[in-house]
């Protein structure tokens, strides 16, 4: 109770904190407040030593555990093709908490016409559309659980997209283990809120199957159980745990999946074994189908059905998909400790060619040798990318785009989805009520992975205006990026990615630097791989590797929408003569406040840029500092490389007589 009820205090706190300084933006003269910006900040924490001051976890930390054996089928013949599973979990209860009853997701039920995520669609409809889609939903046939060596049927409830599991005996605390054991099916809806789904080709349909499985929601040492239920925006938050599971699919598909293939030798030919081993010593693309193969009688071992059995270790997730279009081709990965994995492409007729799904593996390949260097190296053995009709999701190791993408969209599709097996797969954040920081962390290393392939092929080219093009994209939102998905604006949450991503740009390039940067958010990837942070965690981290207090920067963007407006304010001369040096006010004139970075052009053509750093503003919202001028100084830009996403930029200039 003492730990409950402190958090909330606190997280009420912090939020009564926000609302008063924002609701102060409106009667104030002077709209910036020092002590709004500058004053004493307190994140919430939790007891027990499970999170440490220095955003690491505790001593006592602790995560549960999920481990999942499935087998499915996939079925056409059925009215809406079907996918029929049974799967058995065995569940590590490493809490300190005896539990009575169990929590599992149940995603597959957003596609129920009465599902709550229906309920909050627009009559207009949106990305994650959930409408139209009669027979949708899990059918749970049975469950059942094993304890202590007694097994009996639970009577699950069921609450939308949740499950409930009331147990007979608590489940004991400290690594206790349970069994579970269900058995559904569900129809694979043609649309499945833009994360997966069917689409047909000239050659077959695709099946995008992802989740497709009832599995364990997190108990972890914040909330409890996190129940939040999965409406279409908000994506997913899930334990680890190791996943062996087998598809039986139609002869004729290709079935690709997360992990690691298996039994190659019973679904694959000798030819395509033969073209995959040597994909796996090539760094350039060999074809496994080519496309004058698909659909041939040759390229498959057998007629009726074959069962694919694949299997990955320590991940969060698991998805596959299956057809009988697909082009396949693959590369190898080279990791930076000299491990070796493979990067693959799975693809109809349709998105064949060299400036389209032909380079996919390519971009694969390279995004993911390039975020193992620059991040954490890729756990796995493979990865995999499916041309669909998702426009761009992510799962551990498999990863769907849209499947008429092209050359720098396709790039972008599939460097930033591969990009989220560093976060939130590695880095396992809560996405359903954290967006920002798996979309906003991965929008940001994205830049960098798009500036080193290929030279910069699809680089941006020209002036820097990113700071500006993200400002029009976030500054009318009504809603700050702590807002869970299911509560902001329909037209805001890109500000998840872009504007995550250039708060974190300005920590890099205008208030850490890169060095230190770097090194802060390394710990941070370090600390929490294969667990679960909370903001505060990162907020924290970055605080304690940097040696930088960087409250003032983390309330204003994450928890409001203050803005920035830094202005030149005066330029006066001592004895009015700019031999003698010159005193130049600034002024910042939002709620925001950030370094002050500026470019001083004398009339003898001297040029020098100086920085002065955000304490200027602890006191005051002006500042007068000396500048040692010798001549006259003919203009002064304030951040004159377009880093900062300030309001009025007309004020930014100071042009002499």
């Amino acid at each position: 109770m003492y730990y409950l009820k402190n958090y909330l205090l606190l997280a009420c706190g912090m939020m009564a904190v926000v609302v008063t300084a924002s609701a102060q933006i409106s009667i104030d003269t002077v709209k910036y407040n020092h002590q709004d910006l500058f004053g004493p900040i307190v994140w919430p924490t939790t007891t027990g030593d499970t999170r440490s001051a220095s955003g690491q976890p505790g001593q006592h930390y602790w995560q549960n555990r999920a481990d999942y054996q499935i087998r499915a089928t996939l079925d056409e013949a059925a009215q809406d093709t079907t996918v029929k599973g049974e799967v058995s979990i065995t569940y590590t209860n490493n809490s300190p908490d005896n539990m009575d009853y169990l929590w599992l997701q149940l995603d597959q039920n957003l596609f129920r016409p009465d599902s709550r995520g229906a309920a909050v669609t627009p009559i207009t409809g949106d990305r994650f559309d959930v409408k139209g889609f009669s027979r949708g939903g899990y059918h749970i046939e049975s469950v059942s659980v094993t304890y202590k060596g007694q097994t009996y049927k639970v009577d699950p409830i069921i609450t939308d997209a949740r499950m409930q599991l009331r147990l007979n005996t608590p489940l004991g605390d400290k690594g206790d283990k349970i069994g579970i054991k269900i058995n559904y099916s569900f129809s694979v809806p043609f649309y499945g809120a833009d994360r997966m789904g069917r689409k047909k080709f000239k050659q077959g349909v695709v099946y995008e199957i992802a989740q497709w499985y009832p599995r364990m929601c997190v108990y972890d040492d914040v909330e409890g159980w996190n129940t939040l239920p999965y409406m279409g925006l908000g994506e997913f938050y899930c334990d680890y745990g190791d996943f062996d599971y087998y598809i039986t699919a139609p002869a004729n598909m290709i079935v690709v999946g997360s992990g690691d293939l298996l039994n190659a030798a019973e679904v694959l030919t000798p030819t395509q074994q033969k073209r995959l081993a040597e994909a796996r010593n090539s760094d350039k693309t060999v074809m496994i189908i080519r496309e004058d193969e698909v659909g041939e009688p040759t390229t498959r071992p057998a007629k009726g059905t074959l069962t694919w059995h694949y299997r990955m270790d320590n991940t969060r997730d698991i998805s596959w998909a299956a057809s009988t279009a697909f082009i396949w081709d693959a590369a190898k990965v080279n990791l930076p400790s000299g491990r070796k994995c493979i990067s693959m492409s799975a693809y109809p007729v349709e998105s064949s060619g060299n400036n389209s799904w032909g380079r996919s593996t390519e971009y694969l390949k390279n995004s993911i040798e390039i975020y193992s260097k620059a991040y954490f190296e890729y756990p796995w053995n493979s990865a995999v990318d499916v041309s669909g009709v998702a426009l761009g999701m992510e799962y551990p190791g498999i990863i769907f785009c849209l499947s008429n993408l092209k050359n720098g969209g396709l790039w972008g599709d599939v460097t930033h989805e591969i990009g989220h097996n560093w976060f939130p797969m590695i880095v396992g954040s809560n996405e359903r009520k954290f967006m920002w920081m798996d979309e906003g962390f991965n929008t940001f290393i994205n830049e960098y992975s798009t500036k080193m392939f290929n030279n910069g092929e699809y680089a941006p080219k020209g002036p820097n205006n990113q700071a500006q093009n993200i400002l029009r994209g976030y500054s009318r939102s009504k809603d700050p990026l702590m807002t869970p998905p299911e509560a902001i604006g329909l037209n805001d949450y890109g500000q998840y990615y872009n504007k995550t991503a250039l708060g974190l740009d300005m920590l890099r390039d205008v208030v850490l630097g890169p060095d230190r940067f770097d090194f802060a958010f390394h710990e941070y990837i370090k600390h929490w791989a294969f667990k679960h942070p909370l903001p505060y965690d990162f907020f924290r981290a970055m605080n304690d590797a940097s040696g930088e207090d960087l409250n003032w920067f983390f309330k204003p963007w994450f928890f409001t929408t203050w803005k920035l407006d830094q202005s030149v304010e005066s330029v006066k001369y001592d004895g009015n003569d700019p031999v003698n040096g010159a005193i130049i006010t600034i002024a910042n004139k939002e709620k925001m406040a950030m370094p002050v970075t500026l470019k001083i052009t004398q009339a003898n053509g001297k040029v020098e840029t100086i920085t002065l750093p955000v304490n200027v503003w602890q006191r005051n919202d002006t500042w007068k500092f000396r500048y040692p001028s010798t001549s006259t100084i003919k203009s002064i830009v304030i951040d004159p490389d377009h880093q900062l996403p300030d309001i009025d930029l007309k004020n930014n200039i100071y042009k002499g007589e």
